[in-house]
């Protein structure tokens, strides 16, 4: 019901209000239904692997019920409905939206399934009331990295974190001159690294340096996961700057920017160079999605490092999607090692010591094979949807790109998403941008243990 409270600013928007009332109603009677049908006798401990179907079946149902204000309003199908919401919830920022023509409700709304999505759903409900079940959700949903030395302490503590920085987002926004409603609006979205933004143009429509660093810095905030965040809140930074991801991130934009630079924006954006190639390379690693120029004179040189950076991704337990920088920064910190082995004496044993967030990991073979079945899933699929929007006749260069954006749920597109896209491709981004949020495993163990579920009650 939050949109309904900008009613007051903008009375035309009541008329709007009656379907957003409607799928409060609605969401209402299905959460008391399923608490009727399914609540657990008092201190039931909940696994991680049943904490994965738990995970699933929320994101599922949260997705479908969110998917209610479009199709309701008409303004939608359901098809495209399930698209705008899976994209909301995964923060990926796709749209088949015309942001010009419609609501400002619905603006509102996509804006809250971002970030939303960004705590991830699991963690706000968890919020409230954590019990021993609270152990399943919070690893289930991705937060592995424990800031604090509970669950309960932990949830809350991310979820002042992320408060907070929206609230410094807003504030910032309004200080470069945005008005309030797009001030809210960018500020959930960009933090939530989401993108969805209240313009047709992105950031781009402001054409103001000032609401672009802003941007900036949201963008790159998201993307740090919470585990870093807090050794900054708490004071420890000798442990911040011992994280291997924000060196990684770092690294990976000091290429990359000059890259861009040198072969695509020097030459289509030459008043503005840097400022462009910036802007389009942190939007791309962050996995936030917002642009400040159209795509469609880039060349294909310039699309394919963008893809790269979208494939690489953000940090752990962040907003972001991809295949995470913590993840690249253990497999780099292996080959290093396995190449400096041969300076070394043969009887000398290198230990691999990873920092992450609070935590201090040692390097072994069961890290590195859980990397590299992530790694496995992700390419076979990539190549799975790039082959679906390759074979509706796009080049590789841009199905590559598109796919890449769905998958690691970023939001940039080279125009192959819109309303009326082929159904595929649709579903297909759909199934990618789902599968990308959960990251694959989650997925794959819900499945497992439902169907294990299902023989045993059979057996019984």
């Amino acid at each position: 019901m939050i949109p309904v409270l900008f009613c007051f600013a903008y009375p035309q928007e009541w008329s709007n209000a009656i379907y957003f009332a409607e799928t409060a109603v609605i969401s209402l009677f299905i959460g008391l239904l399923l608490r009727y049908l399914f609540t657990p006798p008092k201190n039931t401990p909940l696994t991680i692997k049943e904490g994965t179907i738990i995970v699933l079946f929320t994101w599922t149902l949260g997705i479908f019920i969110s998917a209610l204000p479009f199709t309701l309003s008409g303004t939608l199908n359901l098809s495209q409905a399930i698209f705008e919401s899976t994209s909301g919830w995964t923060t990926t920022g796709l749209t088949v939206v015309d942001v010009t023509s419609v609501s400002k409700l619905i603006l509102v709304w996509r804006s809250l399934t971002q970030f939303l999505g960004g705590a991830g759903f699991a963690i706000i409900m968890l919020s409230a009331v954590i019990g021993p079940s609270g152990f399943g959700l919070y690893h289930a949903e991705g937060r592995v990295d424990n800031i604090m030395p509970n669950i309960r302490t932990s949830v809350r503590m991310i979820l002042v974190i992320y408060f907070t920085y929206a609230a410094g987002g807003l504030t910032a926004y309004l200080l470069a001159g945005m008005n309030f409603f797009d001030a809210f609006n960018h500020a959930l979205t960009a933090l939530a690294t989401g993108g969805f933004s209240t313009r047709a143009g992105s950031i781009g429509e402001f054409n103001n340096p000032g609401i672009e660093v802003v941007t900036l810095v949201l963008m790159l905030t998201g993307a740090t996961g919470f585990g870093v965040h807090y050794t900054l809140w708490s004071g420890d930074f000798k442990r911040f700057l011992k994280n291997g991801e924000p060196w990684m991130l770092l690294t990976i934009l000091l290429f990359f920017i000059p890259s861009l630079v040198k072969v695509t924006t020097r030459v289509l954006y030459p008043a503005a160079p840097l400022r462009v190639g910036v802007f389009q390379a942190v939007s791309a690693l962050t996995g936030t999605g917002f642009s400040t120029v159209s795509f469609d004179r880039w060349n294909d040189v310039g699309l394919y490092l963008l893809t790269l950076l979208m494939i690489f991704g953000g940090g752990m337990d962040s907003t972001s999607g991809g295949l995470k920088l913590f993840r690249l920064y253990v497999l780099a910190r292996a080959i290093w090692a396995q190449l400096t082995s041969f300076f070394r004496p043969r009887t000398t044993v290198e230990t691999i010591i990873l920092y992450k967030g609070q935590k201090t990991i040692e390097f072994d073979l069961r890290l590195l094979k859980e990397i590299l079945i992530i790694f496995s899933f992700y390419f076979a699929f990539y190549c799975v949807g790039v082959g679906v929007l390759a074979s509706h006749g796009y080049d590789l260069a841009d199905s590559a790109f598109e796919y890449a954006s769905a998958l690691s749920t970023v939001g940039l597109s080279v125009g192959i998403t819109r309303p009326d896209m082929p159904g595929p491709i649709l579903w297909v981004e759909t199934l990618g941008m789902f599968m990308g949020r959960l990251e694959f495993l989650v997925i794959f163990y819900a499945i497992l243990k439902l169907i294990r579920d299902v023989k045993a009650l059979k057996e019984a």
